[in-house]
């Protein structure tokens, strides 16, 4: 593959993923699949996945987003998808994912969902150090 079909970002509080191919299926999977891995092993908990790009994903792109939420849960962090296109948002809804995924319209939200995540995180943390 001479050309990557995603983008990895670090920022300050979590790691941005974003899809660079119309399609998010098996083509791309085992590869993002891998760099996730490695993300876990970096000590990345927050994680954004943007599909602003991507118009089609089969059960191998819904594959790469469950590695990445049980990631962030195993690391106590929170995973936010973003930027859904219509028939990615209806698999997604159709697999009854929908009531287990963080999804934000935008980018903007979904930066947002992971900094208020990670302040109500911290507040528990205060609320058990006073009980």
């Amino acid at each position: 593959m001479s050309q990557k079909s995603y983008n990895i970002a670090k920022e300050e509080n979590y790691t941005l993923v974003q899809i660079l191919d119309e399609k998010f299926t098996a083509s791309s999977a085992p590869e993002l699949k891998a760099a996730l891995v490695e993300l876990k092993e970096a000590g990345v908990k927050n994680i954004i996945i943007d599909l602003k790009k991507a118009s089609y994903c089969d059960s191998s792109g819904l594959s790469v987003i469950l590695v990445a939420k049980r990631i962030c849960d195993e690391q106590n962090g929170c995973l936010v998808i973003c930027n859904l296109q219509t028939a990615v948002s209806k698999l997604i809804d159709i697999s009854q994912l929908n009531n287990v995924l963080n999804i934000t319209p935008t980018l903007s939200e979904a930066v947002d969902f992971i900094y208020m995540d990670e302040l109500e995180k911290g507040l528990g943390d205060i609320d058990e150090e006073l009980n």
